[in-house]
């Protein structure tokens, strides 16, 4: 989120690609919050909507090293290279439908070197211990 103390934010401009190929343009503002390593919170915001979805940093990785023939992720969101590898596919699906999104590639791969800056890959689990052992303090106090 802007502002988010120790985090970082970046906003991408993407495209909705309809069934018919035509395009809808779209923003995705990608949040990454230190305090919960493993996700990244993207918000898709359109004229008329915004979907906001969490989706994990690791699987973002993956996605922008993957192409075609072997996306990144299998359920509700994949992520891959298109045959332009400048671009970034993103198919997701949801209750509401489904919906695939093009966008540059390379502010993706910077959102996620800024990520690693501030808690490498392997180094997100010790983050994770005091919010662990305050929901176990809270469930044990319910």
């Amino acid at each position: 989120m802007p502002g988010a103390v120790g985090g970082t934010f970046e906003v991408v401009p993407m495209h909705l690609v309809l069934s018919d190929a035509s395009v809808l343009p779209i923003s995705a503002e990608l949040s990454f919050d230190p305090s919960d390593p493993y996700t990244v919170r993207i918000a898709f915001s359109g004229a008329h909507s915004t979907s906001t979805w969490l989706i994990g940093r690791e699987l973002i990785a993956h996605g922008v090293l993957a192409d075609s023939n072997a996306p990144a992720g299998t359920g509700d969101v994949r992520i891959w290279r298109d045959e332009d590898p400048t671009y970034l596919l993103v198919a997701l699906s949801g209750v509401e439908g489904e919906a695939l999104l093009a966008g540059p590639a390379e502010p993706f791969v910077h959102f996620l070197s800024e990520t690693v800056e501030l808690v490498p890959f392997g180094a997100e689990s010790p983050r994770m211990e005091d919010e662990i052992s305050r929901l176990i303090v809270t469930l044990l106090d319910a």
